[in-house]
């Protein structure tokens, strides 16, 4: 409660402040932080309702191929107070952990090519985030093998994905399709470091050998070479493509021929969620800067640089990298205060689907699954909400 009190006041508070230098808005306009703190609750509510109609008897949900996508609707239930959270958070983490391989990863090997199972790096990074977010003693075990496999995971070596992860770990001897996998991407990496900085506290009861880590410094490494820093471009500057050299991310030519990474939304949000991780601080000129593109390309009805696709995986990364950054408002260039939670809020609620769900109407990276998209939209709002 006490959470909710000071997300109302300070919504009020950026309210204020908007109505300030807009001067469009009704008297009264701080009364609307309370109702959008309201309206998240209610579509909380009936997106977790939802997922609990939909969880399966053996407490999956979707692809049981991917236990990430169990694994995040995992997640939203334990972060909320849903009077159902102990009966489905205790199915689904049950489900998650059967799929604990030998090597410490959480998935499922693939067996007959794609679609089959597979992408270890990003599965075990969620899993292992979702079962300490659960129940951190009871899973310890597990998720201290899974730091094994995520810190062996990460890309070494003078390659330009160095520092970096891919989907899955490098192996010796690798075919063309296996290399590909591993080739290091700012999604990877920033679900990788997320899962190591939020399950860091398990290392304190590791027994033996030191404490087992990845290279942070070797990450911000990484991460660094996906951002356009050409002053030259304002346009760009400051934003974050996918992975080196753009051939999966894109590219873009500015004005003087020149061919950069092409930025986007969901990567800049990813990126900037990750260098705070990585203990970077708001004052750091590429946190900064990150913060700056994203104020001039705000958008909710969007992915910046993507249109639709991947909307909601945008919003969910948006909402997190926004709360651990400690931005409560953007600025844009023309001076305008965006109270982005009460926007993205609104956004959210406008899409949710009569049963409670949400699903994107373009189903690139998987957003036409609505177990998938109800679990990002359920997120956001928590993150939102403080939970």
């Amino acid at each position: 409660m006490q959470t909710t009190k000071m997300l109302v006041l300070a919504m009020a508070c950026a309210a204020i402040r908007f109505s300030d230098i807009a001067a469009q808005e009704p008297a009264g306009r701080e009364a609307g932080a309370e109702d959008t703190v309201k309206i998240a609750q209610v579509a909380l509510r009936r997106g977790l309702d939802w997922l609990k109609s939909a969880q399966r008897p053996d407490g999956s949900w979707s692809d049981t191929n991917f236990p990430a996508l169990t694994a995040l609707g995992l997640w939203a239930f334990a972060r909320s107070d849903h009077p159902a959270r102990q009966e489905v958070c205790s199915k689904a983490a049950e489900f998650v952990a059967l799929y604990a391989q030998p090597d410490g990863g959480i998935y499922k090997p693939a067996t007959a090519g794609r679609g089959s199972g597979g992408l270890s790096v990003y599965n075990t990074a969620v899993c292992m985030t979702a079962l300490h977010a659960w129940d951190p003693a009871k899973y310890r075990a597990l998720i201290l093998k899974a730091r094994e496999f995520m810190a062996g995971s990460q890309l070494v070596g003078d390659s330009p994905g160095a520092g970096g992860f891919g989907y899955e770990p490098p192996r010796p001897r690798a075919d063309e399709a296996r290399r590909l996998m591993e080739r290091g991407d700012l999604s990877n990496t920033a679900w990788a470091m997320r899962a190591m900085r939020e399950t860091q506290n398990a290392e304190d009861y590791r027994e033996g050998a030191g404490k087992v880590d990845i290279d942070w410094a070797a990450t911000i490494r990484f991460i660094e070479k996906l951002q356009n820093r050409d002053a030259d471009d304002p346009e760009n500057f400051g934003s974050f493509g996918y992975e080196p050299g753009g051939e999966r991310g894109g590219t873009a030519q500015g004005k003087d021929g020149k061919v950069t990474l092409r930025g986007y939304g969901s990567m800049t949000y990813a990126a900037l969620e990750a260098m705070i991780f990585a203990q970077l601080t708001r004052e750091d000129p590429r946190v900064r800067s990150a913060l700056e593109w994203a104020s001039r390309h705000w958008s909710v009805d969007e992915n910046p640089g993507m249109g639709l696709k991947g909307l909601f995986y945008y919003y969910n990364t948006m909402s997190k990298a926004l709360t651990v950054a400690g931005a409560d408002a953007l600025t844009p260039p023309d001076g305008r205060t965006v109270p982005w939670k009460e926007q993205l809020v609104r956004k959210i609620a406008a899409l949710q689907k009569p049963d409670g769900s949400w699903v994107n109407e373009d189903n690139q990276f998987w957003e036409g699954n609505p177990a998938l998209v109800t679990s990002y939209a359920a997120l956001a709002l928590e993150y939102i909400l403080g939970r």
